[in-house]
């Protein structure tokens, strides 16, 4: 079948191999206050120790969408989410508020983001 047919062809020299477009979906060259990343070297050993927060597109009939999520970044627990029709900080914010609500624990915190717009803006840093 199709798996011989790339075996035997790879055994040829002839690999195909399919180019996967990259969709770049963060500008953090933005004029926004962008803080430390505090997570590069730190060893996570917790719950509650580093939330991260992301934003996953999510296509459509009607175009995109855009789900905000805040997950633990030990357990894997999402703490906080919302679906938004667009890339507001408004949807991220409201992730985030979720998050904090259900927050038990005082311990330190660490917030984690890739440093997009959203979430170095005046609405969620606040």
């Amino acid at each position: 079948g199709r798996d011989y047919l790339f075996d035997l062809m790879r055994e040829h020299g002839l690999d195909i191999r399919r180019r996967k477009r990259r969709v770049v979906t963060t500008d953090s060259r933005h004029w926004m206050h962008k803080y430390a990343n505090l997570v590069k070297e730190l060893e996570i050993s917790r719950p509650g120790q580093v939330w991260v927060s992301d934003i996953t597109y999510i296509r459509m009939n009607s175009g995109w969408g855009y789900l905000s999520l805040v997950t633990d970044a030990y357990s894997r627990k999402i703490m906080g989410y919302c679906f938004h029709k667009d890339l507001s900080a408004q949807g991220c914010a409201q992730a985030l508020r979720m998050a904090l609500d259900k927050r038990i624990c005082q311990d330190e915190l660490i917030h984690h983001s890739d440093r997009g717009s959203q979430y170095c803006s005046k609405e969620y840093v606040e």
